[in-house]
């Protein structure tokens, strides 16, 4: 059976990859968790006992070695990264050090232990940064152009998977996701939307606060998302970037409408001064014809799907 490493594997998107690596039942999943994290395998209670973890924390080269060499992966999935936007303009040190220096550590090491695994690099569509109208769909040939120092960690790390590539011939799939629904992650505008609805209709929240909602996106399911990173690992060339996105093109204003039409109680909602961010994103749409050229996929859910599972995600926790 062969193995595949997931990097930040508690996190929101690293657990759904995981259970779905774990349902397709032909691989042995594995993991690195940090060792100093307080909430490391709150999202993963569902299959813990059908995957290996490893503790290590990948700003750590001698642990990433000993991970590496007790797992012998056959493929790994590099999702592991301070992710929230909005936290880098407040932090942005400690995003810009964490996000390259645990794939610099994570590259390094394959290299040292001498693996031959495929590496699926997970980045974001945040690296194209504003988008002209014009240049809508963004095809993966559009001008490079970060706003914000998550973009460029993400960057920086997608250049380094594409030196190893090109230096030491890793098998390396780059990927560039579009924005998706993911109940586990509170901290993205549809998350933060829904909690919220939620908690008015407990009566704990009087008014939903937001930040801007003239943002457009399309939006993929995270369920959708991480069979695609699989996907991308079985039918994507090495060392070229896939835009992977969703085909549901809305803005954050309306999907904020098709929230409140699913709620069990009137939603009243305004702007929050301290939720929009100094410089923001407006116009993520994807060209991602590259991607179904070459794999064939199409989503399995509707934005209705995704919406009611994004919803019952937080009615259902206590």
């Amino acid at each position: 059976m062969k193995r595949a490493l997931i990097t930040g594997i508690a996190g929101s998107g690293g657990s759904h990859l995981a259970e779905f690596l774990v349902e397709k039942g032909d691989l042995d999943v594995h993991g690195v968790s940090r060792w100093h994290s307080t909430t490391s395998n709150a999202n993963l209670k569902a299959i813990r006992d059908k995957i290996t973890l490893h503790e290590c924390d990948l700003n750590d080269l001698s642990a990433t070695i000993r991970a590496l060499e007790a797992c012998k992966p056959d493929y790994i999935f590099h999702l592991a990264a301070h992710a929230n936007v909005h936290v880098c303009f407040s932090n942005p040190i400690a995003v810009l050090q964490n996000n390259i220096n645990n794939t610099i550590n994570l590259f390094e090491a394959i290299r040292i232990v001498g693996l031959d695994p495929i590496i699926q690099f997970c980045g974001t569509s945040e690296v194209y940064g504003n988008v002209a109208a014009e240049n809508i769909p963004i095809l993966e040939t559009h001008p490079i152009q970060p706003v914000n120092i998550y973009a460029v960690s993400k960057l920086t790390q997608e250049k380094i998977a594409s030196s190893y590539f090109h230096s030491y011939g890793m098998k390396v799939i780059i990927t560039r996701m579009f924005a998706y629904i993911n109940p586990r992650r509170g901290d993205i505008f549809s998350s933060a939307f829904a909690q919220k609805i939620v908690e008015i209709e407990r009566g704990e929240r009087d008014v939903l606060t937001h930040g801007n909602l003239d943002s457009t996106r399309t939006l993929i399911d995270v369920r959708d998302a991480m069979e695609t990173y699989w996907i991308a690992c079985e039918k994507c060339e090495y060392g070229t970037p896939y835009n992977i996105g969703g085909n549901s093109i809305i803005t954050v204003g309306d999907f904020l409408e098709q929230l409140k039409k699913q709620s069990t109680v009137p939603i009243r909602s305004m702007v929050d001064k301290q939720l929009l961010r100094p410089v923001d994103v407006t116009l993520q749409v994807p060209d991602v014809t590259k991607f179904l050229n070459a794999s064939g996929w199409q989503p399995r859910y509707s934005l209705e799907d995704s919406i009611e599972f994004l919803l019952n995600h937080y009615r259902n926790k206590k």
